[in-house]
């Protein structure tokens, strides 16, 4: 009669820890990765770089306004010429950390470019940013309004590059 109560036990125990498993998909909404028409995004105001040569960065803030979602990696971002998109690498040595965004919570990421000589060839004459989130291939375009984009050693080769997702307040 003791094998009974002592193998109720062990079921028991093995059924509570399989409910506390999600399999790693992170729960229901807070695993989903953010989308970028549910977000509040404002690209700058900038330090702009003033000359050919200059670095500058353009602070990028995003506010979740809707339900939970996850940021993960980096950003997408693309430099828009005419009908050309180029896209900018990580920072060099930037890490990337995975954010969950509750209704209301903010983060930001940085993009860092050297300044270019106008009607130079190896410029970029960006004239809009396109940017998307980590699991999505929605974009939304916004003005580039920080003069052309020096280029290494070619213009489709800019000398930009994007920081990873932190949170406000970091």
């Amino acid at each position: 009669m003791r094998a009974l109560p002592l193998t109720v036990t062990a079921l028991a125990a093995a059924l509570a820890l399989t409910a506390c498993d999600n399999g790693g998909s992170g729960g229901d909404k807070n695993g989903s990765a953010c989308e970028i028409g549910d977000l509040s995004v404002q690209v700058g105001p900038a330090s702009v770089a003033p000359a050919a040569g200059d670095t500058g960065e353009v602070p990028v803030s995003i506010t979740n306004q809707t339900a939970a979602c996850t940021l993960d990696r980096f950003p997408r971002v693309l430099l828009e010429s005419g009908r050309t998109e180029t896209p900018l690498s990580p920072q060099q040595g930037a890490k990337p950390q995975k954010i969950e965004l509750a209704k209301g919570d903010s983060a930001s990421f940085t993009i860092t470019y050297v300044r270019g000589a106008a009607g130079d060839g190896s410029s970029l004459e960006a004239t809009a940013v396109k940017i998307a989130f980590p699991g999505s291939d929605t974009t939304r375009a916004y003005p580039w309004k920080y003069g052309p984009v020096a280029g290494k050693g070619a213009a489709d080769k800019p000398d930009a590059s994007v920081s990873a997702f932190q949170r406000a307040g970091d």
